[in-house]
């Protein structure tokens, strides 16, 4: 089960597609053990080769999968000949509405509404989903020894975690081992996207690789500052390493 992989700045990413990642992790699920999977976008990637630490909270990622279309257009320019990228929020409606319960899932992250919604929007997908279990994401430290046993006895093969990064990412890379198997995805906006708490961008958009500009104007104050600081990190590394006669990308 080992997709073809691309290195963008210092991340290998997956040249997969919606079906075949489901397809791979499903069978993944009914291993022992865990496997994390991050979808990440141009700001994720940029983070990880900025921010040493981030680094290495990510570096026991399973795998990273393109999220952003700025990532797919670098990878297709090294032959992966992808059609798409595998956004978060399509992957999980994806996921969510395919088959009578093939497999569990357990939600984490949101507001107490979201969470709530997303749950009933997954049940509207897919009336035979088997939903092991969900919690919102506004806990306390204190709160996590409850949260785990209850993930634990819920034992669902995908664990969806909406806190946001880096929040996600460390939840993740403190907890993972103290559970003893399932798929934790790393999803971020997608629960409110697919819960309806806030709008994503339309498709033209998607697809011309300006999501982040929707996001942006729907939520300046909060995504302004990051957006301007990370898109010219990312085009500043990519410049640096072509300069450098250093590849960009490289496949593995």
């Amino acid at each position: 089960m080992k997709a073809s992989a691309y290195r963008i700045l210092s991340t290998e990413l997956q040249a997969t597609s919606y079906a075949a990642l489901l397809r791979d992790l499903v069978a993944r699920s009914r291993q022992p053990g865990t496997f994390v999977v991050d979808f990440s976008n141009t700001h994720i990637v940029t983070l990880r080769r900025h921010d040493p630490a981030f680094a290495r909270l990510t570096a026991g990622t399973d795998w990273f999968i393109p999220d952003g279309m700025p990532l797919i257009w670098l990878m297709n320019a090294r032959g992966a000949r992808l059609q798409d990228r595998v956004y978060g929020p399509a992957f999980l409606t994806h996921a969510l509405s395919r088959g009578a319960a093939p497999v569990s899932h357990y939600f984490l992250g949101g507001s107490p509404e979201c969470v709530e919604r997303l749950v009933a929007q997954a049940r509207r997908l897919n009336p035979e989903i088997h939903i092991a279990g969900h919690h919102h994401g506004y806990f306390q430290p204190a709160d996590e020894p409850e949260i785990l046993a209850r993930i634990t006895a819920a034992n669902p093969d995908f664990i969806w975690i909406g806190l946001g990064t880096p929040k996600q990412q460390d939840w993740i890379e403190r907890h993972r081992h103290r559970l003893n198997r399932g798929i934790l995805l790393a999803v971020g906006f997608a629960f409110d996207v697919n819960a309806g708490t806030k709008p994503d961008a339309p498709l033209w958009m998607q697809r011309a690789g300006l999501t982040w500009l929707f996001r942006l104007l729907s939520e300046p104050a909060r995504l302004g500052p990051r957006y301007f600081k990370y898109n010219l990190l990312f085009l500043w590394y990519l410049l640096r390493d072509a300069l450098r006669q250093k590849p960009a990308l490289r496949k593995s």
